[in-house]
């Protein structure tokens, strides 16, 4: 990661949208070690100001409190902007199935708020948190950028038009864009709660109060789980990438390894029984498939590597002992 910050131009403001949320956050510590200048823009919907408060007092440190689907914030946050980091967007599939339209208005019109706002900023790059969820009921494995099926839930189709206008903006406008399909992002300050929390993070919680974590389905389901710092190193290598054929295209980004649920729980329970041999005796239950799930999702990586240098260091073994780490230290 070091080596890939020294790539990458000091003095530079940056903005990250969403940079109070899980993976925004992460973002905005990383790159202040660099002498850049970080604009934090987030609404605090799912965000909170707690990942963020060390930095607050920071002189190369700005957060605006606002909102994507305001346009005149958009241009106000992008104003003397190098880069774009746009990981701002109401995530998970069963919210979008509850509230399609907001899901809608946040995602889609909010992306195109800060494309406009990019745009007319003169911003030299803007690189977009994109999603696993495009690949829809493509059956393929592993997946690969340029095979994708129908969506198979509104947020799906949220980030699969996100593509679509940061392809147009590109082609018509010039702006460079770089989009990054996430693989099933976890990791520190990745919250635990509330009724849409991601399955690792909500499993974790489950088993450190000795409550039995309930798999959808009968837990054959496979992910590629990504662990933060895949991530961290994937933006970065989009802000440094400088070959036209690395710009205006999206990319996976993943560890490129498929994990099933029953997998993951086992992991799960094993890593924390080390802090709590209690845990090792709770037992796994079993519910119905959650609408508009995929069955399987495994990444090939192989295009991040060749033209973004691209090299994920953790993989789910890895990843997962630093996540309960940093879980039991902060949250037990």
């Amino acid at each position: 990661m070091e080596n890939i910050l020294k790539s990458l131009d000091s003095n530079r403001l940056i903005l990250v949208t969403g940079g109070a949320g899980f993976i925004g956050s992460n973002l905005c510590k990383t790159l202040l070690t660099n002498g850049n200048s970080i604009r934090c823009l987030d609404n605090l919907a799912t965000g909170k100001k707690s990942n963020i408060e060390p930095l607050l007092s920071l002189p190369n440190f700005e957060f605006i409190e606002g909102d994507i689907r305001d346009l005149e914030t958009c241009n106000t946050a992008c104003n003397g902007v190098d880069y774009v980091l746009h990981q701002a967007a109401l995530g998970s599939v069963p919210r979008s199935i509850k509230d399609p339209i907001t899901s809608n208005d946040v995602n889609v019109s909010g992306f195109l708020n800060m494309l406009v706002a990019s745009r007319d900023a003169g911003v030299k790059r803007f690189v977009y948190a994109a999603s696993s969820s495009t690949y829809g009921d493509s059956e393929s494995l592993p997946k690969v950028e340029d095979i994708i099926g129908k969506p198979l839930s509104p947020y799906a189709i949220t980030k699969y038009v996100n593509e679509l206008y940061a392809d147009v903006f590109s082609k018509t406008y010039g702006l460079e864009t770089i989009g990054l399909r996430y693989f099933n992002v976890f990791g520190r300050f990745q919250d635990p709660n509330g009724a849409y929390a991601a399955v690792i993070p909500k499993f974790v919680m489950q088993f450190m109060n000795h409550e039995s974590p309930i798999i959808n389905g009968d837990g054959n389901f496979s992910r590629d789980f990504t662990y933060i710092d895949n991530v961290i190193q994937a933006n970065i290598c989009s802000l440094v990438a400088n070959s036209p054929e690395a710009i205006n295209t999206v990319y996976n980004v993943a560890y490129g390894e498929r994990t099933t649920l029953n997998e993951l729980v086992h992991f799960l329970q094993k890593y924390l029984s080390e802090y709590d041999p209690e845990i090792a005796s709770v037992e796994i239950q079993y519910g119905p498939e959650r609408a508009g799930d995929i069955p399987h999702s495994l990444a090939s990586i192989d295009k991040a590597r060749k033209l973004l240098n691209y090299n994920p260091q953790y993989d789910i073994a890895k990843g997962l002992k630093e996540a309960v780490n940093w879980y039991w230290e902060n949250l037990k």
